[in-house]
């Protein structure tokens, strides 16, 4: 295979390069929660157990709209209904038993202080288990531009050390890349429903993290 200089064309050569990565976290105050709370029940036939679910599930709707009015917004995350089967030891043919049906339902807060009074409430209106509790950024943009800045920063430093190591300058940018973007949440998850009268919650912080990759001719 033959290689041919860009020079012989009367092209210059391209320019030696360095390419540096840097990320960055931000962390911040939540300004969101959000809770799912699962309703559970069991029954002989399928439309008994969908049936009490409903309602369960409806108390639980409403006790929450209820309790905590415009700092809530409830949504369905799942639904299913399942046959239950026998485990028999002798080897003969499982039997369907019962079903089980199960609802998932998300609740978001806008007011952080009401966090321990929903999970309370729901569970008093009788759902069977809270999930998860995940806290969150409503509008997390100006968090990540900060993120991205300090990422880019941190980028230009790395590559200014290794420009340096070889007796070399950095110049122009040739290219910059945006990595990926994640927001790292505080999150409980099972907890049981045996909640206190008044279950305590503390929110922690929200971690936002950039990376940025960054290219750079290197010069004399």
């Amino acid at each position: 295979m033959v290689f041919f200089s860009l020079a012989a064309f009367g092209q210059a050569p391209p320019r030696p390069f360095v390419v540096a990565t840097g990320d960055a976290t931000v962390s911040v105050q939540p300004d969101q929660a959000k809770v799912q709370f699962s309703v559970v029940t069991q029954a002989t036939t399928a439309q008994v157990a969908a049936a009490q679910n409903a309602t369960v599930v409806t108390a639980v709707l409403n006790a929450l709209k209820s309790a905590l009015g415009s700092a809530v917004e409830v949504k369905t995350l799942s639904y299913s209904l399942s046959p239950n089967y026998s485990n028999p030891r002798d080897g003969s043919q499982p039997m369907i038993i019962g079903y089980t049906a199960s609802n998932t339902v998300e609740a978001t807060l806008s007011d952080l202080s009401v966090i321990g009074k929903a999970i309370d409430t729901g569970i008093q209106a009788g759902a069977n288990r809270v999930n998860a509790l995940q806290f969150g950024i409503k509008d997390d943009q100006p968090v990540r531009q900060q993120a991205l800045k300090a990422a880019t920063q941190q980028a230009k430093l790395h590559a200014d050390a290794m420009a340096s190591g070889l007796g070399l300058k950095t110049g122009a940018a040739i290219s910059i890349q945006e990595g990926s973007s994640v927001t790292i949440q505080p999150l409980r998850t099972g907890v049981a429903a045996t909640a206190a009268p008044s279950t305590p919650v503390e929110t922690g912080l929200v971690d936002v993290r950039a990376t940025v990759t960054l290219q750079v001719e290197l010069t004399p």
